[in-house]
């Protein structure tokens, strides 16, 4: 089987550095403008070459995301966003609208067209018309069963590609076509800045009772009624690779850098061993849970996903403390702080290509090498002695119950 392209989220310049080291094989972020995730750090025009040339030099291609639902006035600034991005040397554009894909074919003729989720390509004779426009590869529909995935790969040319999400967020909207921020906040979720209120808990008001407040019961556990959970595939990427997907794609450009990171080296890892004919080492099923998340389910690949009424609280049970900058043969460790932490505690590593492990923080120091017992400036520079050399972008963190409730 076909081992899939692995597609991690950039949403800035840290979280850029930690998908190409962490193993992506192309990550997809976004400029300033015309991108679906407004909140998420993204990148200026000026940072947008630099970007590019560091995913280049690692190996790793750039999607691009232009996949706002753009009104006439902005449309005017489409063109000069297009010839940019192309000057750049990005490989791919991510397309919902087809005003705007024709304008990329036009202004940015060196970029493959990637047609965006938003479009909900759920057939074969879609995604084959898609193809006839000029485009590369489909996004398809996050509402299709694998068995309808088979289906338009089986009717599909083999040089359109097809990509899906495998991890991360699902809105209860389909493909994400959501009115309800617009209406209840004023962001427009098909312009990048949705306020997630199906996450919110809801009461109901009487229209004569004013003040007076009513639970709003799906049934007796509770009154989340929109709620969603989070998807994870990462038990099943065999059955993704056997129905001919040619791309996995991970959910999360406003997620931290440490999600960034810990979730595409879980995914490389798994593709690693299935791709070597090896069962996979479930130390990278265990990692997924080590990030801040909802829920797990598998979406809608087996069938439909049913309902989550519990709550709609994130899991998080580790924080990080620091980032590995360098480390010498001997495991002497130079750091930047995160969160503080004192010698003694427990700590694990994560890193590139490193399996984790957990050791004792010991022997700390401070950016002169005096002695200190504990670490509390954000961002500051000190080294600790580890079991063994760890490379640079290593990820320090401790265990601690930071999930809402």
């Amino acid at each position: 089987m076909k081992i899939p392209e692995l597609l991690a989220p950039a949403g800035d310049m840290e979280k850029l550095n930690m998908a190409v080291r962490y193993g992506a094989d192309a990550v997809y972020l976004a400029g300033t403008s015309f991108g679906m995730r407004s909140f998420a750090g993204n990148f200026s025009p000026e940072e947008l070459p630099a970007a590019v040339q560091l995913a280049h030099e690692h190996g790793v291609k750039v999607h691009v995301t232009v996949n706002t639902m753009a009104r006439g006035d902005e449309l005017e600034r489409l063109p000069a966003h297009l010839e940019l991005l192309n000057g750049c040397g990005v490989d791919a554009l991510i397309v919902a609208d087809l005003g705007a894909f024709r304008l990329a074919q036009k202004y940015a003729p060196r970029c493959e067209l990637h047609v965006s989720t938003q479009v909900s390509v759920a057939n074969h004779a879609s995604a084959a018309a898609w193809h006839e426009l000029g485009a590369k590869r489909v996004v398809l529909a996050r509402e299709l069963s694998l068995e309808e995935i088979a289906a338009i790969r089986a009717k599909t040319p083999s040089s359109l590609e097809l990509e899906v999400f495998a991890h991360g967020a699902m809105c209860v909207s389909y493909s994400g076509r959501c009115l309800l921020s617009n209406y209840m906040t004023g962001r427009d979720s098909n312009r990048g800045a949705c306020a997630q209120p199906c996450r919110y808990q809801y009461y109901l008001m009487e229209e004569k009772r004013p003040g007076e407040y009513f639970p709003v019961f799906e049934d007796e556990k509770g009154t989340y009624i929109m709620n969603s959970r989070d998807m994870c595939m990462i038990d099943h990427l065999d059955d993704l690779m056997r129905v001919g997907v040619d791309c996995i794609k991970i959910e999360g450009r406003a997620k931290s850098a440490y999600y960034a990171a810990v979730v595409t080296g879980a995914y490389r890892h798994v593709l690693d061993d299935l791709a070597a004919g090896r069962p996979p080492d479930p130390v990278w099923r265990d990692e997924v849970e080590h990030i801040s998340h909802r829920h797990y389910s598998t979406g809608f690949f087996y069938g439909q996903p049913g309902q989550y009424y519990e709550d709609s609280r994130y899991i998080r049970e580790y924080q990080v403390v620091a980032i590995v900058e360098d480390c010498d043969a001997e495991g002497r460790a130079r750091c930047s702080l995160r969160n503080k932490f004192a010698e003694g505690d427990e700590l694990e590593a994560v890193g590139p290509d490193l399996r984790p492990f957990a050791f004792e923080a010991a022997s700390l120091q401070d950016a002169d090498g005096a002695r200190i017992p504990e670490i509390r400036t954000p961002q500051a520079r000190f080294s600790l002695l580890l079991p063994r050399q760890v490379p640079a972008w290593t990820i320090l963190r401790h265990r601690v119950e930071l999930s809402a409730r």
